[in-house]
């Protein structure tokens, strides 16, 4: 059991929550790259340094929590995969319906992951393993879990939640969240939350 359930983190699933099968689960990346491939959850972990990182997810709907959390860095991802000059951004596919792209400058200003872990921990289930992303400098949206599939394109795709009129940048804005960990509202100034 994850930190994340332990905090009683908030669940959001738009597809209802996924089973994906670990033993058989497959990541596909495609489109602008110099290196395609099919890799299994065995292989990521094989085939990438593992890193551990400490910083939040923070949700549009109003709520952050902070984890330290386990996985490939995405700049040592795109390092081994080489998306081409002309990749502007990186489309995130769930395994039912969900999409979402997030441009590449937005992915390489941060601590960017993709996650099958937290604090040493497997991600559940209801969290999006047995692989997901995690993009602390934007809204929790553009962190796709259940991840099966990164295509790297020149042009934007409408994702999920943006057809119902969500930011397609998905950056984070001034406000309030609720912060998970110490179980109160606090204000965050816009971008990654790091003030607490």
């Amino acid at each position: 059991m994850s930190i994340l359930t332990t905090l009683q983190t908030p669940i959001f699933a738009a597809e209802g929550i996924l089973h994906l099968n670990r033993e058989n689960y497959q990541l596909e990346v495609a489109g602008l790259a110099d290196k395609h491939g099919i890799f299994s959850l065995q292989e990521l972990k094989q085939n990438f340094p593992e890193q551990s990182k400490d910083f939040r997810l923070t949700s549009v709907s109003g709520w952050s929590v902070r984890a330290k959390w386990n996985g490939i860095l995405w700049q040592d991802f795109i390092a081994m995969i080489q998306p081409l000059p002309t990749a502007r951004y990186a489309l995130f596919s769930s395994a039912k319906d969900y999409t979402t792209a997030v441009l590449m400058s937005d992915l390489m200003a941060s601590t960017s992951m993709l996650v099958w872990g937290v604090d040493g921990e497997s991600l559940e289930d209801e969290y999006g393993g047995p692989l997901r992303m995690v993009i602390p400098n934007l809204w929790g949206y553009k962190s796709c879990k259940w991840l099966v599939k990164i295509e790297f394109v020149e042009k934007y795709a409408t994702g999920y939640w943006e057809l119902r009129g969500y930011s397609h940048r998905g950056a984070i804005e001034p406000g309030e969240t609720y912060d998970v960990n110490a179980r109160k509202y606090r204000p965050i100034s816009g971008g990654e939350v790091t003030e607490f």
